[in-house]
């Protein structure tokens, strides 16, 4: 179900019981500012979700609030795990939905990293 993006975080959502350990996942990269993991329904056969350790619901409330340091960590590991996926070449997708426009289904700031396949437009109308 989509969220408002606008409400405060919600410490009991998916990916914060991920980052505390209490849901298992398939890790792809950590450091201090992300974790990058598999996602359990792939829409490629590449398929990775990035988030921050930090409490930012959406894009806007990241932006917004997080710390330069926290922006360049979070941005670098994005990329980090694009390059170590192989996917520079011949090409990936990143995606992060905000809101319920754009079916945000978990109030925590996620990028989907997609790649291994030609992935068509960006959006049918």
């Amino acid at each position: 179900m989509p969220i408002d993006a606008t409400q405060p975080y919600d410490d009991q959502n998916i990916f914060a019981k991920i980052l505390r350990g209490e849901i298992p996942n398939r890790t792809v990269y950590e450091d201090e500012w992300a974790l990058a993991f598999h996602d359990i329904n792939p829409q490629a056969p590449d398929h990775v979700l990035v988030i921050p350790k930090g409490a930012y619901v959406c894009w806007d409330d990241f932006s917004a609030k997080a710390s330069d340091a926290e922006i360049a960590g979070f941005t670098r590991a994005v990329g980090h795990v694009a390059r170590e996926l192989g996917l520079v070449e011949p090409g990936y997708r990143l995606l992060a939905n905000t809101g319920f426009d754009a079916h945000q289904e978990v109030p925590h700031l996620h990028v989907h990293i997609f790649g291994g396949k030609p992935l068509g437009p960006m959006l049918v109308r």
